[in-house]
Formats: C-alpha cells, structure tokens, sequence
C-alpha cells in the first residue's frame, strides 16, 4: 500500500458514505454472495458459535445482501433476527432474499454503523451483534464500536470478524491481498483487536480473539457481564 493509503484521512459524512457504498455495490450486489464466499472467510465459523437460545434477539451491523442473517436464521431459528445496512441498494437486495420466507423474517433497517441505537428496532438491547467483515469498511470503525457495545443487553456478547494483517502468510501475497482490498474502499484495521479489548475492559467484558488461517482474518468475541 502507498504511504497516501496508509495516512488517516478525515472520515466521509454519513451521507458521503452511504452514497459510496450504493454506487460500490450497485452492480456488485446481484453476484456478491456467489463472490465473498470464496475470500471472506471466518464468518460461518463466527456465527456457528453464537449460541443463541429461544427468543434471543441477533442484530448484524453492515447486513449488506442478508446472506448471514440468512444462514443465522437456519442455524438458529427460534432466534429474533434484526440487520441494519448504510446502502440501501445492498438492503433491497436483502429484503428480495427474504420476501418469501415462511418464518419470520429478519427487521431491516438503513443506518450508519456509527450512530445507530438499538431503539431505532424497538429493542432496548440485543443478546448478540455481530460485526462481518464490515469495521473495514467503515471509516469511522472505532465508534462504530462503541455503538455496538453499548447496544448489547447484560450478559450479550458482540462477534466480530474481519481481515487480519496476514501475520503468518508470505510478505508477497499480504501486499497483494492488501492492494487488492484497497481498490474496494477496503482497509484491515491493525489495531482492531486492541480497540475492541479496550472497549471491553471499559464495560467489564471479557474478550476472547483467534487469528486462524495464518492471520488472514482476525476474530473476536466480548462477552458482557450479566
């Protein structure tokens, strides 16, 4: 990456953002899942392990087409299922994917990952959040956070995933993956297992990270206090 990538800039308006994203994923949305599945790695391991009892509510952050809502709801399906995207393109996909559902179907939401409150769903707090593959993405990630901390009910756990720095692979292919990412807006984030360790420490919770495939992707669970 070019030093100009690496220097922090000053973080887009939510509606600069939202207007990125549209016109990112306009055309990309109709073949996202088909694509990510095959570089996006961690996330079903991730939710596999949620363990989400009966009536339990799950909110994903940056939901985008709904393909793991999706695959939460059929792992768990006596769960309550809530997302929220900044693009809505990404959305209508995600409300296609669930029009004709049998069980109920997930409440969708358009909201900035940095400014959302869990009363925006009629909840006062979730049992699980998850984060997939989206804080780098999001400029402002560190409030975006924050805001997933404090939507948590006592005893949740929020469960992040996301691009790790490649640690433990080949220095030629992490510069590869890196400048390849960079083309989509997308950024790993060095620092995101600390600020979510911080985060937690601030409210009592007990964090617990991997970094499988070599470092490829890095994950995260933090656990609240009940």
């Amino acid at each position: 990456m070019t030093s100009e990538q690496l220097a922090p800039a000053a973080a887009p308006s939510e509606a600069t953002h939202a207007e990125r994203m549209d016109r990112q994923y306009r055309y990309q949305r109709h073949v996202y899942d088909l694509t990510r599945k095959y570089y996006l790695f961690g996330r079903d391991r991730l939710m596999d392990g949620l363990g989400v009892q009966a009536g339990q509510s799950v909110l994903e952050v940056g939901c985008g087409t709904g393909r793991n809502l999706a695959w939460m709801a059929r792992r768990y399906p006596e769960a309550r299922f809530y997302g929220f995207d900044i693009s809505r393109a990404m959305l209508e996909t995600a409300e296609r994917k669930f029009a004709a559902a049998s069980r109920p179907r997930p409440v969708l939401r358009a909201a900035d990952a940095t400014t959302f409150r869990a009363a925006e769903f009629g909840e006062a707090g979730f049992d699980r959040v998850v984060i997939s593959y989206a804080l780098s993405m999001i400029p402002a990630w560190r409030e975006a956070v924050e805001r997933a901390f404090d939507a948590l009910n006592p005893g949740g756990s929020l469960h992040i995933v996301d691009f790790g720095q490649q640690e433990r692979l080949p220095f030629a292919f992490r510069r590869l993956l890196q400048g390849w990412l960079a083309r989509f807006h997308v950024t790993p984030r060095p620092d995101m297992i600390d600020v979510i360790e911080k985060s937690a420490a601030a409210r009592g919770a007990i964090v617990t990270s991997e970094r499988p495939y070599g470092g490829y992707a890095w994950l995260s669970i933090a656990r609240m206090p009940g």
